[in-house]
């Protein structure tokens, strides 16, 4: 006999023996999760106030530095568009260099910086190399508090904007996406509008504008730092300080106006049409209002929304995607936000099965008030949540971006844990509750943007509400 042969002898049954062994027809028994191990925050201020945390991670010698500016759009008040704007700004030209300058600096480091405003904050963010750091702050100053707002920057970019605000009107799924929150949250709510704005707010921004809004809503006062990464508390203190140590505000800062305004809350479903002759698909946004992320319910709706649309397994997309194959893809979501969001199932379908894509999106949001989740079904969910937390914390940017977020609603580290426990005990009754409690499954906003020769018919033919029809135009403006 070979060697070879002695070898499949001697392997080959043992392989095959654990291989009948394992039983294929069942999944694998998950084991108990590891508690999760927070990482350590040490934290200070500036001389002029403005908080710092740092996470020492030296696993890899990178450092994230993050500045976050509370704030963000809505400030716009009556001029959308232009706390986003501004932002965008800010790496354009600064400290005297113009972009092009700007970004080869910052490619000789090895480093990434980039700004942007959401809807409650600007960030200015940093990821370099540990040993080009302080190269890379100087820069990151420059954007910071010297930003040059030229002319001709100003109107390069406010051409830019100008164009992707027409080119949006073409594009269903941003005429969808702009038309169900225009509906559903009123004028003067901060997400009535776009946040890049309309054309009639863009042809306004100018060189002074721009800079007279930064001067107010880009404040210290407003500011924390997150740094994250290979460097220690004490160091990662005096690099800060040292360049923005002394930053003072330009002027009287904006106030950050309360939100009195609720989202639209309907009686009754109803439907929005809008016309998109020869569309090769239909574009479906069904919401309503959102809830509040302090909502003791904040845990259940989180497992429950992973059952409906969060997740690749989720039932709407097993059932529109998987079993009927209306779509590439569904799913839903909760708008967490300081001011509460909105609740949003969207999806792209097939023309000729948009009612039916209809009939079947509301059928889900009933049979998960109807009836009790299966224990399986509530142990995948729960497992998916609670054992998807730990890789938000794998990388230098991943717990900056965690960090942020719960600096947002003012909550410590520790509530991360003290969420996964509450996920764990949340009971079928519990995701029932909340689902009949918030899912608007009689009262929905529905947009559908489509070609409505095709479509309408069909979506009349299912009584589901009062329809009306819309001018593309008048939500993509």
């Amino acid at each position: 006999m070979t060697h070879r042969a002695l070898l499949l002898g001697v392997v080959l049954p043992v392989a095959l023996n654990a291989q009948a062994a394992f039983d294929r027809t069942r999944p694998p028994t998950l084991p108990t999760a590891p508690k999760l191990a927070m990482p350590t925050v040490t934290t200070s201020r500036l001389a002029n106030g403005i908080a710092l945390q740092v996470v020492t991670q030296s696993e890899v010698p990178l450092v994230q530095v993050t500045l976050i500016v509370s704030g963000g759009s809505r400030l716009d008040g009556a001029e959308p568009g232009r706390a986003s704007f501004m932002a965008r700004m800010l790496t354009e030209s600064a400290g005297g260099k113009d972009v092009n300058a700007l970004q080869s600096e910052l490619a000789f480091l090895g480093a990434n910086l980039n700004a942007g405003a959401s809807w409650d904050a600007f960030t200015v963010s940093l990821n370099v190399p540990k040993r080009s750091l302080g190269a890379a702050l100087d820069l990151m100053a420059d954007v910071v508090q010297r930003p040059s707002f030229t002319s001709a920057d100003v109107r390069r970019q406010r051409e830019l904007r100008a164009a992707g605000i027409l080119q949006r009107r073409d594009q269903p799924n941003a005429i969808a996406t702009l038309g169900f929150s225009s509906l559903l949250f009123p004028a003067g709510h901060p997400y009535h509008n776009p946040i890049d704005g309309d054309s009639a707010s863009t042809a306004h921004l100018d060189s002074t504008s721009v800079r007279a809004f930064y001067d107010r809503a880009f404040v210290p006062s407003r500011a924390r730092f997150v740094v994250v990464g290979d460097i220690a508390a004490s160091e990662a203190a005096a690099l800060l300080a040292t360049r923005f140590g002394t930053w003072k505000a330009a002027g009287t800062s904006l106030p950050i106006a309360a939100v009195n305004l609720a989202p639209v809350s309907n009686s009754a479903v109803k439907v929005f049409l809008i016309d998109k002759p020869g569309a090769a698909q239909s574009v479906i946004s069904l919401g309503g209002p959102g809830v509040s992320r302090f909502s003791p319910d904040y845990p259940a709706l989180v497992v429950m929304n992973t059952l409906l649309g969060e997740s690749f397994s989720s039932r709407l997309n097993q059932n529109l995607r998987e079993t009927k194959g209306y779509t590439y893809g569904i799913g839903s979501r909760f708008g967490w936000s300081p001011v509460p969001g909105a609740f949003r199932v969207s999806s792209g379908v097939r023309t000729d099965v948009t009612d039916s894509s209809l009939i079947e999106i509301f059928r889900e949001l009933h049979a998960i008030q109807d009836s009790a989740v299966s224990p399986v079904e509530l142990a995948r969910a729960k497992s998916y949540v609670a054992l998807g937390i730990p890789g938000n914390f794998e990388t230098n940017g991943g717990i900056a971006a965690q960090l942020v977020e719960l600096n947002t609603f003012g909550l410590p580290l520790t509530s991360v844990s003290d969420f996964i426990a509450k996920v764990n005990l949340v009971t079928a009754s519990d995701v029932q509750r909340v689902a009949k409690k918030y899912l608007p499954a009689t009262r929905a906003t529905v947009v559908v943007v489509g070609d409505l020769a095709k479509v309408r018919a069909g979506i009349e033919a299912l009584k589901l509400g009062t329809i009306t029809v819309l001018e593309a135009s008048a939500v993509a403006r």
